[in-house]
């Protein structure tokens, strides 16, 4: 059973294209914002909300702890990395709304 685990992470960790390393600043996200039921934005562990561009430049530059980058055709898009735990996936995250004027 923990090799089907190891496996599976490993798996799992390949559809990522870029695994940042996080700074000792770094934030995780604790919210998503959804806009016509797409993810438009992310709410950040001290509060911030930005655009789902804006978390990916951020996660990119080591500012985002626990996830990766992937892509999916042209469009690039935040992943949870795996770790066995399904309660700190992103898509398991309670959505939350959107400041006035965010955009995606």
């Amino acid at each position: 059973m923990e090799n089907n685990n190891i496996l599976n992470s490993a798996l799992a960790q390949n559809t990522l294209d870029v695994i940042p390393t996080p700074d000792g600043n770094a934030r995780t996200i604790t919210g998503l914002v959804r806009k016509s039921g797409r993810i438009a934005g992310y709410r950040l562990s001290d509060n911030t909300i930005l655009t789902k561009d804006e978390c990916i430049s951020l996660a990119r530059q080591g500012g985002i702890s626990g996830v990766g980058i992937a892509h999916r055709g042209e469009t690039e898009y935040l992943k949870s990395i795996p770790d066995g735990s399904q309660n700190n996936n992103l898509s398991s995250l309670p959505t939350v709304s959107a400041p006035e004027g965010m955009t995606e």
